[in-house]
C-alpha cells in the first residue's frame, strides 16, 4: 500500500492506495490504520483499495472544520470525489462503519454496495457500547479480540506496555486520534443514524464477530433490521477486530457484494 495525499475543501487528506480490481474505499476505525495492515493487504488482492485517513490520524493534518456527524459524512464524500471515484464498494469498520452507513443514507443513489464491519452508530441502554475513552492500554485487548493474549501481541508488536517511553508515545498518539474520533463517538457513539438507515438503498452486508465486547453483537440485528435486504454474517471466535482475527472470512463476506 502506498501513502499518498489528495486535496479536499478543508484539508489535505492522506490515504493508502494499492491493489487491482473493482474500486473499494475502506474507512478505518478509531484505532487508525497503517500501510502494513494485513486486512488492507488482503483486500488489495481482489480490489483497487483506497483507505483515507481521518484528519488527525497518522501524519495527517488535523481539521477543526470537521465537527459533527454531518461534517464527517460530507468530508468523506469530498474525499471520494477528489479521488475521482464513482460508486466504489464502500467498506467501514467500527467508527468507519458508522461513517459509511451515514454516507449511504445521505446519498443513497451514490452507493450500490456497502459492507459494515462491527459498525458503531446505534445505542440501546440495555446493551451499552464499551467506553473506549476510559480504557487503559492493557485493557484494550480483552475488548477488541476474542483471543486477548494474541490481540495484545498484535497491538504492542512485542513492546512492553508498561515501558514509560511506549506509554508516552501511545498516549500522545491516542489523544490526538481520539480527540478527532470523540467528535462523533463521545460520550456515546450515537448521532441519530437509526432514523436515517431506511434511506440506504445499497446491497449491504453486515459483518460481526460473535465475541465483540466493544460493540456487542446485539447491534448487528439493529443494522440488519434497519437496512432493507441487509445480510448478516456472524463470525465465531472473533471479537471487534474481526478484520485481523478472521481476515479471510471478512474478505469473503465483502465478496458477496459482487
Amino acid at each position: 500500500m502506498e501513502l499518498k495525499t489528495v486535496s479536499t475543501q478543508h484539508v489535505p487528506v492522506r490515504y493508502l492506495e494499492g491493489g487491482s480490481g473493482p474500486d473499494l474505499v475502506f474507512l478505518h476505525g478509531a484505532g487508525g490504520l497503517t500501510a502494513e495492515d494485513p486486512f488492507l493487504k488482503a483486500l488489495s488482492e481482489k480490489h483497487h483499495v483506497y483507505a483515507p485517513l481521518i484528519p488527525g490520524y497518522g501524519d495527517s493534518e488535523e481539521c477543526g472544520e470537521i465537527r459533527d456527524m454531518l461534517d464527517f459524512t460530507q468530508h468523506s464524500w469530498d474525499v471520494v470525489e477528489a479521488l475521482g471515484l464513482k460508486d466504489p464498494i464502500l467498506v467501514g469498520h467500527s467508527m468507519g462503519g458508522m461513517i459509511a452507513a451515514e454516507m449511504a443514507a445521505t446519498q443513497p443513489n451514490d452507493v450500490s454496495r456497502l459492507a459494515l464491519i462491527c459498525p458503531a452508530g446505534l445505542w440501546n441502554d440495555d446493551h451499552p457500547v464499551a467506553d473506549m475513552f476510559s480504557l487503559m492500554p492493557y485493557e484494550m485487548p480483552q475488548y477488541l479480540f476474542h483471543d486477548a493474549a494474541a490481540g495484545a501481541a498484535i497491538l504492542t508488536a512485542g513492546r512492553n506496555v508498561e515501558d514509560p517511553n511506549f506509554l508516552q508515545t501511545y498516549l500522545v498518539t491516542n489523544a490526538r486520534q481520539l480527540g478527532m474520533a470523540g467528535r462523533i463517538l463521545f460520550p456515546i457513539p450515537e448521532r441519530g443514524l437509526s432514523q436515517r438507515m431506511y434511506r440506504i438503498k445499497a446491497k449491504t452486508v453486515v459483518v460481526w464477530g460473535d465475541s465483540d465486547r466493544m460493540i456487542p453483537p446485539f447491534y448487528a440485528h439493529g443494522f440488519k433490521k434497519g437496512i432493507a435486504g441487509a445480510e448478516l454474517v456472524s463470525i465465531p471466535e472473533a471479537g471487534h477486530m474481526v478484520i485481523l482475527e478472521k481476515t479471510a472470512q471478512v474478505v469473503e463476506a465483502i465478496g458477496r457484494l459482487g
